[in-house]
């Protein structure tokens, strides 16, 4: 992503929560990406800068975004499930399912990008389903973000102690080492 000048730094080990915060940003960038190229490009070759956005923006999922995914499941959910009640944990198994599901969106947006790339044009019926793929992803990160940022983060950072939140991030640092 380019620097913006003036803009919040991204947050650092020392604040997981504001980590995911940051990451949901770079998955809203790249999605519009996703979605505007296949929307704007609809009957004809991409240009070389739009393939190498999507190209960028593929492998930001299949690298960052598989990453967020673990910083969740493995470090986030479970301590707030043990921190927490059945409410919570039907919560987090919903955004749980919702990892899941924009998985296999995301690897029917990526053969349909490559085919796209390789051959240099899509059916119309391709066209659509990456259309319809992409407003999906759309859709389900928003209420997902919307719910995280809104309510799980915030009660994270009310149940879980300084030493839980230290532990996170050490194991944030990890899966990036």
């Amino acid at each position: 992503m380019a620097i913006q000048i003036g803009a919040k730094p991204d947050s650092g080990f020392d604040d997981p929560l504001g980590m995911l915060t940051d990451c949901h940003r770079r998955i809203e960038h790249f999605l519009q990406i996703l979605r505007l190229v296949a929307d704007r490009s609809v009957g004809r070759t991409m240009t070389d800068e739009e393939t190498a956005a999507v190209q960028a923006s593929l492998q930001y999922f299949r690298a960052g975004g598989q990453r967020h995914n673990a910083d969740e499941e493995q470090s986030l959910f479970p301590r707030l499930r043990a921190a927490c009640g059945d409410e919570d944990s039907r919560e987090i198994a919903g955004l749980e399912d919702d990892h899941q599901d924009a998985s296999a969106l995301h690897a029917g947006v990526e053969e349909l990008y490559a085919s796209w790339i390789k051959s240099g044009a899509l059916s119309g019926r391709d066209q659509e389903k990456l259309s319809s793929m992409t407003a999906q992803l759309a859709e389900l990160y928003r209420q997902h973000i919307q719910l995280e940022e809104q309510v799980i983060f915030p009660r994270a950072a009310k149940l879980l102690n300084a030493e839980t939140i230290a532990a996170m991030g050490q194991e944030f640092r990890a899966r990036r080492g």
